[in-house]
């Protein structure tokens, strides 16, 4: 594979820390920035996910692996990598794009290797989930729990997600049933970890649920989250019981979840339940959400430029061993993971 990467959404919040991370990290590949605007140098490609004639570019500069870090709906840029053997990792799409977009690329023939990497943090949370468990066959039931701090940096499309869809039902599994459920209801206390302590969490709706289901076969998954401020957490729950998100417009449940601090801690647990009890994994990014969603896709691609992959359709916690995967993430300087193996 070439060693030329580009990063479509490489001026925002994530794509920056994704680029700072990987050249860190590699700089032997050379790194081009996707953006609709362009930019100043050789390495600023202009790009519009929404007109595919922009990605002729692509071809042009050898580009051997796509990073997506905006929002495709319409799947062009999923297509454009398909049709002409580029690497595609995926790391922005919210579960009903998640589903669209992965039956896409089941239904064609691919020659390159295409992963989607949308689950919480980048999708390790999968691949961590298979530290606690020897066997997934052996699990009874995941439970992922989020602590989510407003004063944490956050980019616009997990807000601009939250609004449009909070006031819509979504999936959890019971035994392998699909349960229609919403945000912020059915309140479940939590004992987080890093000095967090008792917290209400509430439902919570990330790609997990259905990897975790449909493609891990775990009978049962939830995920449940809760703000750092046990005020806002217990509003957005009365807000929903009284339907006040049904009456709102677009804009004004933006302006509720459109906030962004300077920064702050990220932690998020999983509890697996097997015969045997239940184990349970702490990790906490000192630098919040968006350096842990970026180092995902950087140890992600780092999979891939190994060149080890067959040429396949790929969640991203099948490029990696579990306990790789958990070893790399522990040896990052502001992550800090208790449990597991």
């Amino acid at each position: 594979m070439e060693h030329n990467i580009l990063v479509i959404g490489g001026n925002g919040l994530v794509g920056k820390t994704i680029i700072r991370i990987l050249k860190s990290r590699n700089p032997h590949v050379q790194i081009f920035v996707g953006g609709r605007k362009g930019g100043q140098t050789g390495n600023d490609l202009k790009i519009d996910v929404t007109n595919p004639g922009t990605f002729r570019v692509i071809q042009e500069k050898k580009i051997g692996l796509i990073i997506l870090s905006v929002n495709d709906k319409d799947d062009h840029v999923l297509r454009f990598a398909i049709d002409n053997g580029i690497d595609y990792l995926d790391i922005t799409k919210p579960t009903p794009d998640l589903v669209k977009a992965y039956a896409i690329a089941k239904n064609r023939k691919v020659q390159s290797r295409i992963v989607f990497s949308s689950g919480w943090m980048g999708g390790i949370v999968n691949g961590l989930v298979k530290t606690i468990a020897d066997r997934t066959a052996d699990i009874l039931e995941v439970k992922l729990f989020v602590f989510y701090s407003v004063k944490d940096l956050a980019g616009e499309s997990s807000a601009h997600f939250m609004a449009e869809n909070v006031a819509k039902p979504f999936i959890r599994y019971e035994n392998n049933r699909q349960v229609p459920i919403k945000h912020f209801l059915d309140s479940e206390n939590f004992n987080f970890s890093f000095g967090i302590g008792n917290r209400v969490a509430y439902n919570f709706d990330v790609p997990d649920l259905y990897i975790l289901n449909q493609i891990e076969k775990i009978p049962n998954v939830s995920v449940k989250m809760t703000y750092n401020s046990k005020f806002i957490t217990w509003l957005l729950g009365a807000f929903q019981k009284v339907r006040i998100f049904n009456i709102l417009s677009l804009k004004e449940r933006r302006m509720i979840f459109g906030s962004s601090g300077k920064g702050d801690q990220s932690v998020f647990e999983i509890v697996v339940k097997t015969k045997n009890g239940a184990e349970k994994l702490s990790l906490r990014s000192s630098r919040g959400q968006a350096e842990l969603t970026a180092l995902s896709a950087v140890l992600h691609t780092e999979e891939l430029l190994k060149n080890s992959h067959e040429n396949n359709v790929y969640f991203s916690h099948q490029l990696h061993q579990p306990a790789a995967l958990l070893e790399k993430l522990k040896a990052y300087e502001t992550i800090s993971i208790q449990g597991g193996l």
